[in-house]
């Protein structure tokens, strides 16, 4: 048998680099497309002078959707799965609540155009960071924080701070990631010694 497995893995080439590399960014893209998209609904509204109902209820029912596949595999049994699934549904409602009482006409008249953006991104924010430590999950509060980050990058842009802002919590998130994923990496030594054995 330790024949035909060496065999086997003789003709198997070990993977790239870069198709670990290429393997985690698509990992990473939904929480990526997220915090582009967000980050152009406030400069949209900021520019368009008009806040987007809609594409924010959207963008956060698809957080709350990337919440749930991301979690899903980890999830054993029915019940559990379903507790997942009601407790996401649950807390993005009640995000949406809030962020549809930030666009009632009466609160609408107190705050200008732009602010209303910025509240929005707030809240979906806070909202997705909370959804990341209740899930116990490092790149969904990571995306939460980078976009509770870009709010004040947002306002700050005109003094370019923004671009260091992004960078900077771009960089950590990416160290943070890696790092973490080296830790669950099995040593490659132990992995030649069993196929020798």
């Amino acid at each position: 048998m330790n024949e035909i497995d060496a065999q086997r893995n003789e003709g198997a080439e070990p993977p790239s680099p870069q198709s670990g590399m290429a393997r985690f960014l698509w990992q990473q893209l939904p929480y990526v497309v997220a915090l582009v998209l967000a980050i152009a609904g406030v400069a949209y509204t900021n520019v368009s002078h008009q806040p987007l109902v809609g594409y924010w209820e959207f963008l956060a029912l698809a957080i709350c959707v990337v919440c749930v596949v991301t979690k899903w595999p980890e999830i054993q049994g029915k019940e559990a799965q379903l507790r997942l699934i009601w407790t996401q549904a649950l807390h993005w409602v009640g995000v949406l609540v809030t962020m549809n009482i930030m666009l009632v006409s009466g609160v609408q008249q107190l705050l200008p155009t732009p602010a209303t953006g910025l509240v929005l991104l707030t809240l979906l924010a806070l909202g997705t960071f909370l959804a990341g430590v209740s899930l116990l999950s490092l790149q969904i509060s990571f995306l939460g924080l980078a976009m509770g980050v870009a709010v004040p990058a947002i306002s700050w842009l005109k003094q370019s701070v923004f671009f260091f802002l992004l960078g900077a919590v771009l960089l950590i998130g990416l160290g943070i990631t890696f790092w973490l994923r080296q830790d669950r990496r099995p040593a490659t030594s132990a992995v030649n010694n069993e196929m020798e054995a």
